[in-house]
């Protein structure tokens, strides 16, 4: 399973996972399909992996992640953006058609 989380994304779960987390607890990330620019997730900050999740590293970062999201998440980019017209992470799908927003999704 391939997939890029960049600086800003990261420093967005290092931030979750400080507010919301104990030590060794890790964001899990669900991800689903939806409409036309591919994929929307469901975010938040476990003590511990469910029954199936994965648990990756990243720069120090855990990631709980079930098998449906690791498929999905093959080949994308996770990224954060803070603008006036969206805060969240975004979700860069190079294999997504997009109706408008260029294979981005973001997740507030």
């Amino acid at each position: 399973m391939t997939f890029t989380l960049t600086p800003a994304a990261e420093k967005f779960i290092r931030l979750m996972l400080r507010a919301d987390g104990s030590p060794g607890s890790g964001f899990r990330l669900v991800v689903s399909l939806s409409g036309c620019s591919g994929l929307a997730a469901d975010i938040s900050v476990k003590r511990g992996p469910e029954p199936g999740d994965a648990v990756i590293e990243s720069n120090g970062v855990k990631l709980f992640l079930p098998t449906e999201s690791r498929i999905l998440l093959e080949g994308v980019t996770i990224d954060f953006a803070d603008t006036a017209s969206q805060t969240g992470l975004v979700f860069r799908d190079p294999k997504a058609t997009s109706c408008s927003s260029h294979g981005a999704n973001v997740v507030q």
